[in-house]
């Protein structure tokens, strides 16, 4: 089983900047393609930014402009950026590997167990 794991979420004021990290498989790094998504209270689980094998990204609409998913192959770590944050940001943060055909869609077959993002007014 693949095991992911996400750290540095927290409780932030609005209008700071939180970056996330994934600690991921090594052979995931170079091999698969790789997500965050959220999940709010009482929401879905929300697509926020992928980022594929060869390093092409992709950023939801609703962090467009403020989100930047990236990694580092040697430290085999995932990473999500996200400035200027608002309260409804306030989420569960979880990174995901093993994509369906579409990426946004929260269809992957790996999970970590998620960081809280909780950002005050």
């Amino acid at each position: 089983q693949v095991q992911l794991a996400e750290s540095g979420g927290g409780l932030v004021q609005a209008g700071t900047s939180l970056r996330l990290s994934c600690a991921v498989p090594a052979w995931y790094m170079s091999q698969e393609n790789l997500a965050w998504f959220r999940q709010a209270p009482g929401k879905k689980r929300e697509f926020v930014a992928y980022i594929t094998w060869t390093g092409s990204t992709n950023v939801a609409d609703s962090v467009a402009g403020r989100a930047t998913i990236s990694k580092d192959n040697a430290k085999n770590t995932l990473y999500l950026q996200i400035n200027n944050l608002i309260p409804s940001d306030t989420a569960v943060y979880y990174c995901a590997a093993q994509s369906p055909d579409d990426l946004r869609d929260p269809g992957y077959a790996a999970w970590g167990l998620g960081t809280q993002v909780t950002v005050s007014s």
